[in-house]
C-alpha cells in the first residue's frame, strides 16, 4: 500500500528543498503548500523519517516515498546557476537538507528547544507552532482563550480559526492577536518582530500603547510602547522553517549573529572593520563551514581556529 497523496507530496518537497540550488519562488510555493489543511503534519512526519533514519527506515512507506522522489530529484538534468537565489560560487555550496523538528502535541505547559534543534508542536486546538533553536514557550489554553508567551527565541503559528477564542502571543509586553492566520514572532531581548505571512493580526506594544494592524508582507517591530511597521518579504524572513536562512546584502555582523544562533561552537568576527560588509547567500542552519568558507571567498577574509571550537573572521592582509 502506497502512502497518502500529502505524504507523497511531503516527500517531493522534502527532495526539492534538498537539492544544491533552491529559487525564492521555491521556497514561496512550499510556504504555500505547506499552509493547506494536513500539509504541514505531513512534512513533519517525512522530515522525521528523513531525520531519525537518514531516509533509509523509519515508517517503510514513507521512507520509500522518499527514496522515489530524490531518485526522480537525480535524474533531472542540472539547472542553470541563474535560477539560484543569490550569486557567489561558494555560497551556493551552502544549501542543503532540510531540518526540521518532532511533532509534539500540547493544551498547556512549557516547551524549549536547545541550540540546532528545531521542533514542530501542535496545539490542542489543532494550531501549529514551529519552533526556532534555541527558543521557548509556555502555552495556556482554556475557556477563556487560546494564549502562548514566547519567552526567548522565535516561532512560527499556523493558527486554527476560532472566532469565539482569538489566538494570542505575548512577548516581553507586546501582544498579537489572531483569528486564523500565518505569523511569526521573535524576541531579542526586550526587542519583538512580528511577520505576517497571510491572514491578519493586531500587534500591541507594551505599556497600553496602540493597536497595529498588520497586512501580509508586513513586519512590526515592538520596543516598550512603540510599533513601527515595514513591508518584508515574508518567505525570507521565515525560510529558518525550511532549514535555511537567506541573507540579502545583509551586514557580515548580522548575518553572523544570526548563524550563531544555531551553533554550539560560533563565529567570532576578530576584525570590527568587517562587520558592515555586505554578504549574500542561502545557508543552511548550523552550516558553520559553508558559511565561513563563503564569507572568507567573496570577502577575502582570513579564518583561523580557536581553542574553544570557534572560528575568528578578519580581513585577509597581503
Amino acid at each position: 500500500m502506497r502512502v497518502e497523496a500529502a505524504e507523497e507530496e511531503a516527500a517531493a518537497w522534502h527532495a526539492r528543498l534538498g537539492s544544491t540550488v533552491v529559487a525564492t519562488k521555491t521556497i514561496e510555493e512550499f510556504f504555500e503548500w505547506r499552509s493547506r489543511p494536513g500539509n504541514a503534519d505531513a512534512y513533519a512526519r517525512v522530515d522525521r523519517v528523513w531525520r531519525e533514519s537518514q531516509g533509509l527506515g523509519g515508517d517503510p512507506q514513507i521512507a520509500e516515498a522518499l527514496q522515489e522522489a530524490r531518485g526522480r530529484r537525480n535524474r533531472r538534468p542540472g539547472r542553470s546557476r541563474r535560477s539560484v537565489v543569490f550569486g557567489g560560487a561558494a555560497a551556493l555550496t551552502a544549501l542543503a537538507l532540510v531540518v526540521g523538528g518532532t511533532l509534539w502535541w500540547s493544551a498547556r505547559g512549557v516547551h524549549e528547544t536547545a541550540v540546532g534543534e528545531r521542533r514542530d508542536i501542535r496545539l490542542a486546538d489543532g494550531s501549529l507552532v514551529n519552533l526556532d533553536t534555541d527558543s521557548r514557550i509556555r502555552v495556556v489554553f482554556d475557556q477563556q482563550g487560546r494564549r502562548v508567551e514566547l519567552l526567548e527565541g522565535q516561532a512560527l503559528f499556523d493558527v486554527t480559526p476560532d472566532p469565539q477564542r482569538p489566538f494570542s502571543v505575548e512577548a516581553a509586553g507586546a501582544r498579537v492577536v489572531a483569528v486564523g492566520t500565518v505569523f511569526e514572532v521573535r524576541r531579542r531581548g526586550e526587542r519583538v518582530d512580528v511577520t505576517l505571512v497571510s491572514g491578519r493580526v493586531n500587534v500591541q506594544g507594551g505599556q497600553g500603547g496602540g493597536i497595529q494592524p498588520l497586512e501580509p508582507g508586513q513586519q512590526a517591530r515592538v520596543s516598550e510602547s512603540r510599533v513601527e511597521t515595514r513591508a518584508v518579504d515574508a518567505a525570507v524572513e521565515t525560510s529558518w522553517t525550511t532549514g535555511r536562512l537567506i541573507f540579502q546584502n545583509v551586514p557580515l555582523g548580522q548575518a553572523v549573529e544570526e548563524m550563531n544562533r544555531y551553533l554550539a561552537e560560533g563565529i567570532v568576527i576578530d576584525d570590527p572593520g568587517i562587520r558592515d560588509e555586505a554578504i549574500s547567500g542561502v545557508f543552511r542552519t548550523g552550516d558553520r563551514d559553508a558559511f565561513v568558507a563563503a564569507s572568507s571567498d567573496v570577502l577575502g577574509l582570513s579564518v583561523v581556529p580557536k581553542a574553544d571550537g570557534a572560528v575568528g573572521l578578519s580581513r585577509r592582509r597581503n
